[in-house]
């Protein structure tokens, strides 16, 4: 039963990430008809791949990813293919998980497809493709081309069409923008992905090492060392064992994150997914609920007995290597209880760090699982260690505790994102801070044993590594105490709080650090044509955390901020904004390839100009406009502040040298 929950609860999760995507097409389609003879024709299937995605070739390796497939309705009846589906240029990338070597298409994808017509009054053909289309998530897709092979318009009495209202809304949301080439010539985005990773590594390694002062695993390293010591037949052997041991925990909690590779399913800055799906983070408000009151001793997190008993038969039965590794299983299973809700916790620290959450959790599960591992190894070479270990007692529960309360603090991050996302203004920002201060409290009477939890042992006089771990919960309260009240900046927490304009304050701007903004692009224009300045267009989420690491880690510099406040007219775009646009509205947006999507809400009209006026659909991007929509630089997202400014800067010496 427990495994079939977990299951269960591993495809909702799926299900929902996948069903999270956002509407936003990275693939813009279109198609040519050339007639070859009186019964043969040329068709091209083209598609504009925005920027970091690819699509599979029809022909990828088997046992791969999903290749793409073409539907050719009624062939074999009205018309016959002529040979294969020919190709554009492809590229080719050995992957790992599936041990083959993949071939996709990058920025462009082209299929050419030769047809002789068996009916020769035919006129015209409906073609379906069906497609996967990834950036770390991979997204199944379905493109119709109703096609008509003597240039007349296509009738299909199932064919959607928009009225001439949408037509016109439509067409006013693409921009004629000059100069667009320059978008993509040149690279300033920041090469922090490679410091990111490893900042997850050390999270994962953190949460590792506090995981080994827990009730469940801390005990058995002394038995664990003592057993490979004791029961080899010489000191080296017993050493060699030990390390097989520690290298068999790494590996199992790195093939532990395996599946989220194989799913494709995670969004990697769960900054488009899991940040802008308001049903998905409060599931994962409820799960970390859930692990920390695990933590809090009202009920146990297990896997089924039965599972640890079938890997401690296995490792006596098999013996060698084969049976330590059932050894280091074993211990992953039996020490579920305490490690579950850690590595819950780091899930939610990678969904919430800058790049793939899949390549992120492989680094943070390697890292646990090697600050696991350590000690096993370091004591087999060293048992002398041993005597130095304090004893096993009521301090590990204090630790289970304390990340009882750290995982609760997280899970309001969570329930912080749907409430932003969906606009319902129940967790402003005061209020956050408010609940975060009553957590640390609450932790801070803990540690000073004020109050104490029912699995708590014998009352003892507090120990000094208590008390230190107290004072710096007392320090962290006061801390944030402080930023409610503004005497200080909360910036080491940007990107966890809500945005200071999200506030219960009703005099208090609604645009980042108090600067004048627009939230609507046409008015933003208007502006900037009357006071002659250029545009920052700034393309932004209500729950996007890097967005506010940018507003108060970037924009708040002294250098920059003067020149956002005085030379720019900023824009903000929220993509992710859930209120309906009033009836008149909304309306019908037609794409290039004859696909339809209803525009009801902000975020899909924002998001969808986004898409096909600058070819992407991540945030935060920013781009720099004059005010008859020339492009003035290239294209940037999350960087560091010299590189923002400098780009800033260029901006403004072309836009002066274009007024001259």
């Amino acid at each position: 039963m427990k495994k079939q929950i977990v299951v269960s609860l591993a495809l909702f999760l799926s299900f929902l990430i996948v069903h999270s995507q956002t509407d936003e097409e990275p693939a813009v389609w279109s198609h040519e008809v050339e007639k070859l003879s009186d019964l043969e024709y040329k068709l091209t299937f083209k598609a504009a791949i925005f920027k970091e995605w690819y699509i599979y070739s029809l022909y990828t390796a088997e046992g791969g990813s999903m290749p793409s497939e073409f539907e050719f309705i009624n062939a074999g009846v009205d018309y016959e293919l002529i040979g294969k589906t020919v190709e554009g240029k492809t590229y080719t990338k050995y992957t790992e998980v599936f041990d083959v070597d993949e071939t996709f298409f990058k920025n462009e994808a082209l299929f050419e497809q030769k047809i002789k017509l068996i009916d020769p009054d035919l006129k015209q053909i409906s073609v379906i493709l069906y497609y996967q289309i990834c950036k770390e998530v991979c997204v199944l897709r379905e493109e119709v081309f109703e096609i008509s092979l003597d240039g007349s318009t296509f009738v299909s009495q199932k064919k959607k069409t928009i009225d001439e209202r949408s037509a016109l809304m439509s067409s006013a949301l693409k921009l004629d923008l000059k100069n667009k080439e320059l978008l993509e010539q040149s690279e300033l985005n920041s090469t922090e992905g490679s410091s990111a990773l490893w900042m997850v590594f050390g999270l994962g390694f953190l949460g590792g090492l506090i995981a080994l002062f827990t009730p469940c695993v801390f005990p058995l390293i002394p038995l664990t060392v003592s057993f490979f010591t004791k029961q080899s037949q010489n000191k080296s052997k017993g050493i060699v064992n030990a390390v097989l041991y520690g290298f068999f925990i790494v590996l199992i909690y790195f093939l532990l994150s395996l599946p989220f590779h194989i799913f494709d399913s995670v969004d990697s800055q769960i900054l488009n997914t899991i940040a802008t799906n308001i049903w998905l983070n409060i599931f994962f408000f409820l799960i970390f609920v859930f692990f920390a009151f695990s933590f809090f001793g009202y009920y146990e997190l297990t896997l089924p007995n039965s599972w640890a008993n079938k890997m401690d038969a296995a490792s006596s039965k098999v013996g060698g290597i084969l049976g330590i590794f059932f050894m280091a299983m074993t211990l992953a299973i039996v020490s579920f209880s305490c490690t579950g809700p850690i590595l819950g916790g780091l899930l939610g620290s990678t969904t919430l760090a800058e790049g793939s959450v899949a390549t992120n959790l492989t680094f943070g599960m390697t890292g646990f699982g090697l600050a696991l591992a350590l000690p096993f190894a370091l004591f087999a070479l060293f048992p002398a260690w041993l005597n130095s270990l304090p004893k096993s007692g009521g301090w590990m529960t204090t630790v289970k505790v304390t990340l009882g309360f750290l995982e609760l603090a997280l899970a309001f991050k969570f329930l912080s994102n749907a409430d932003l996302v969906g606009n319902w203004g129940i967790l402003k920002r005061e209020i956050f801070l408010a609940i975060w201060i009553l957590i640390f409290v609450l932790m801070t009477l803990y540690l000073f044993g004020v109050f104490r939890f029912k699995h708590d042992g014998p009352k003892q006089k507090l120990s000094k590594a208590r008390k230190a771990l107290g004072l710096l919960s007392v320090l962290a309260t006061i801390y944030l105490i402080m930023g409610v009240f503004n005497l200080i900046s909360l910036k080491t927490l940007s990107g966890f709080p809500p945005p200071e304009f999200y506030s219960i304050n009703e005099k208090a701007s609604d645009c980042p650090l108090g600067l004048n903004c627009f939230k609507d692009f046409e008015e933003g224009v208007a502006y900037a044509k009357t006071e002659n300045k250029p545009i920052l267009l700034d393309f932004t989420g209500w729950a996007c955390v890097n967005c506010r690491r940018m507003e108060e880690k970037v924009w708040s510099k002294p250098t920059i901020y003067p020149i956002l406040r005085d030379d720019y007219v900023l824009i903000s775009l929220y993509v992710d904004d859930r209120k309906e646009l009033e009836k008149e509205k909304q309306f019908d947006f037609k794409y290039d390839s004859g696909r339809i999507k209803t525009i009801e809400t902000i975020g899909q009209k924002w998001g969808t100009f986004q898409t096909i006026n600058f070819n992407s659909a991540s945030q935060p991007y920013y781009a720099l406009l004059t005010p008859d929509l020339e492009v003035l630089n290239s294209g940037v997202q999350y960087v560091d502040a010299v590189t923002y400014e400098e780009w800033l800067r260029q901006g403004l010496k072309r836009f002066q040298a274009s007024s001259e």
